[in-house]
C-alpha cells in the first residue's frame, strides 16, 4: 500500500501549491484509482516541466503504462494524459467540452516536422495524427494533450476522456 497522496501533500516542500490545486490533486488522485492507476506513493523530480512530477501508472501489471502525469510548477499545475490510436475515438472528441476538444484540434502541440523525431525512413516516431471534425491534426507527441490550470469543475471532462481511452478490455468469453 502506498502512501496516501494527502500525507505527500503535506510535507513542507508542497507549500508551493495553491489549496485550489491540491484538491484538485487529491480528487484527480482518488478518481484515478478507481480507473486501477495510482502514482506509487511518491512524486519525484519535474525535470523541465517543473519542481515536481506525480505519474500515474496502471497497477497490478508488469509493464507499468502511463496514463496521466500532473506537474506541479511554481505558478500553476498541468494535467497531461497520454493518448494513443485518437481516431478510434473521434465520435467522443467530437462531442467532448469545448475545453477538451481544444487540446485535439487546437494551434498547442502542432508538429512542426523538426529532425528530432525522425526515423530513417522519413516518419517521425513523436507525430500523432488523427481526424477531428473532418480536418487532418499533426501534433508533436512531446508537448499535446495538456490541460493549463485544471479544475475540480472540469474533473469529469478529464475522467469521461480517461475512460474513453483507457476502459477496461472486456475478456471475449470461451
Amino acid at each position: 500500500m502506498s502512501i496516501p497522496m494527502k500525507d505527500v501533500l503535506g510535507e513542507d516542500r508542497f507549500q508551493i501549491i495553491e489549496e485550489a490545486d491540491k484538491n484538485f490533486i487529491l480528487a484527480f488522485d482518488e478518481a484515478m484509482q478507481k480507473l486501477g492507476y495510482d502514482f506509487g506513493g511518491e512524486i519525484g523530480s519535474g525535470y523541465c516541466w517543473g519542481p515536481y512530477m506525480i505519474i500515474y501508472a496502471k497497477t497490478g501489471v508488469k509493464a507499468k503504462k502511463v496514463a496521466a502525469r500532473v506537474f506541479i510548477r511554481k505558478d500553476c499545475i498541468v494535467l497531461r494524459l497520454y493518448f494513443t490510436n485518437i481516431d478510434k475515438h473521434r465520435a467522443y472528441i467530437e462531442n467532448a467540452a469545448p475545453n477538451i476538444k481544444e487540446v485535439f484540434t487546437g494551434e498547442r502541440g502542432d508538429c512542426s516536422h523538426c529532425e528530432g523525431g525522425h526515423r530513417k525512413d522519413g516518419f517521425c516516431k513523436f507525430r500523432k495524427t488523427y481526424s477531428i471534425d473532418g480536418q487532418d491534426y499533426e501534433k508533436c507527441n512531446g508537448i499535446v494533450f495538456k490541460f493549463w490550470w485544471p479544475d475540480l469543475e472540469k474533473l469529469p471532462d478529464y475522467m469521461g476522456l480517461l475512460k474513453e481511452f483507457y476502459a477496461a478490455k472486456r475478456r471475449a468469453s470461451p
